[in-house]
């Protein structure tokens, strides 16, 4: 493990080739990619960021991915304009009103499944932030209440089969330590040779 400064992540993204250079920045649920990825989207001087939670719901925790493919992923690959309806957690229904989504010189995919098989290869980079699995379920029930700790369960069984069947990690460019306490700002710890998600 090493610590990283996020502005040479940065110059590495915005080093890549191509018009809009789509990064993915996956991990289980509590692994800590909302906060990575707003630190690595201040460092590149704000960019648009797509969410997974936008296209997951409750019945479909992992397998939302043909939507964001169609929706998303393809039109901004060809440097066309972009729309989708977030899920309302809440509501637990799609939004009415579609999110627009730009091309644009970087964008970030935060998420779960942000680097899927189906798209993977496409990504400027794919970066997996990896936590241990009792932390993961502490912070979402620290987040969401303890009446929600069934809900975590069956989100952390499709989140297995999700990283047991496409091995995310393994094609990662960049693995980020989000266990690790925050390092100072604008730093990161990378983790080197890892062999299997925590």
């Amino acid at each position: 493990m090493t610590t990283r400064r996020l502005a040479d992540l940065a110059a590495d993204i915005r080093a890549q080739p191509g018009p809009v250079r789509l990064v993915g920045i996956d991990g289980c649920g509590g692994a800590g990619k909302t906060t990575f990825v707003t630190h690595l989207g201040n460092a590149l001087g704000g960019v648009q960021i797509i969410h997974t939670d936008d296209f997951a719901s409750h019945d479909e925790p992992t397998e939302w991915w043909p939507r964001m493919l169609h929706d998303v992923i393809d039109p901004l690959l060809r440097g066309e304009s972009a729309s989708y309806h977030p899920y309302d957690w809440v509501r637990r229904r799609f939004a009415d009103t579609p999110i627009a989504v730009e091309p644009a010189a970087v964008i970030l995919v935060e998420g779960v499944g942000a680097t899927r098989r189906a798209w993977r290869e496409q990504l400027a980079m794919r970066i997996w932030v990896d936590c241990p699995r009792a932390l993961r379920l502490a912070r979402g029930i620290e987040r969401d209440g303890e009446e929600l700790r069934e809900f975590w369960h069956h989100w952390m069984t499709a989140e297995d089969a999700y990283v047991a069947d496409e091995r995310p990690f393994a094609a990662a460019d960049v693995i980020v330590d989000g266990a690790s306490p925050s390092p100072a700002e604008g730093e990161y710890v990378e983790l080197l040779g890892l062999t299997a998600p925590r």
